[in-house]
């Protein structure tokens, strides 16, 4: 399944997101220009390899250099292929303008980078001696995700499942595609877990990020600001449906 748009209304102009993006898209054009050999070398140096910090000794013989915890922030901002960062750019795309507008520019900032940063640790906690780097924005996506689910769960979400050769459009609530989305990545991370695979995705960063921006939507949402977020004392929260 794939969301197209969702039918709440956001109003302001999210500057962070758009900068975000056009970040993200900066970094990946300036990956395709350099090598495969230097792409990879940069991948080491700039991602987060989870031995690399836990287990000093063993970076210090691999010859990683000492650049502290820079990792830690620039991995969410690289990419592998086309396709790792159209989907995270598409997702943000969908569900953070309406966070930004919850919580203003610079606290939206603070969350994403916050995401980004427990979705890595959790990472780095339940596989501890992997050597291959971690990168993407995937955990701090998953953390705007949980925030959404939080805030937006009467939400709509036109999707589209294709069905083989043929395209289908559904509007699900935000709540049932988030949580299809969730089990999606436990599933699939309980798998992956057991599978003699050398390529593994990241799956327990997904689950960190999606569960953190859950738990810490309610620190930073400013009541005032959040026009369309749930209230269980309002029905009639006047989402538009024609979408």
């Amino acid at each position: 399944m794939f969301p197209i748009r969702d039918n709440v209304p956001c109003l302001i102009i999210p500057y962070v997101l758009r900068g975000i993006i056009l970040i993200n898209i900066a970094v990946f054009i300036f990956e395709l220009l350099l090598t495969p050999q230097a792409r990879l070398a940069l991948f080491h140096l700039l991602g987060v390899v989870p031995a690399r910090f836990l287990n000093p000794e063993w970076a210090v013989a691999a010859g990683y250099p000492e650049n502290g915890t820079m990792p830690l922030f620039t991995y969410m901002f690289l990419h592998s292929s086309w396709l790792h960062i159209i989907i995270n750019m598409w997702m943000l795309w969908i569900f953070a303008d309406n966070i930004e507008d919850a919580m203003g520019h610079w606290r939206f900032i603070i969350f994403y980078l916050a995401c980004g940063l427990i979705a890595i640790g959790v990472q780095m906690l339940l596989d501890p001696t992997a050597s291959a780097p971690v990168i993407g924005a995937s955990g701090a996506v998953a953390g705007i995700m949980g925030a959404y689910l939080m805030l937006y769960p009467h939400a709509k979400v036109l999707t589209l499942f294709p069905i083989i050769i043929i395209p289908i459009f559904l509007r699900i609530p935000a709540a049932l595609f988030l949580g299809l989305w969730f089990a999606l990545q436990l599933i699939s991370g309980i798998s992956d877990h057991f599978a003699e695979t050398t390529q593994k995705i990241a799956w327990a960063a997904h689950i960190g990020g999606f569960i953190a921006g859950m738990i810490m939507i309610r620190f930073f949402v400013l009541k005032t600001r959040c026009v369309y977020c749930y209230v269980p004392e309002k029905k009639d929260y006047e989402l538009p449906e024609d979408f």
